[in-house]
């Protein structure tokens, strides 16, 4: 029984953070908490911009 509510709490967990995630990048948040000046992968972050 202890199983499967670890297995819950860890799925909640996990699809917390990807809506999370989901949410930032529709609001146009970066993933990374540094600039993006000298980040190789600024142009597929920010296309719109």
């Amino acid at each position: 029984m202890a199983n499967v509510i670890i297995c819950i709490v860890l799925a909640l967990v996990v699809a917390g953070i990807v809506f999370k995630m989901i949410k930032n990048k529709k609001a146009g948040k970066s993933s990374c908490g540094c600039g993006c000046a000298s980040c190789p992968m600024s142009g597929s972050c920010h296309k719109g911009k």
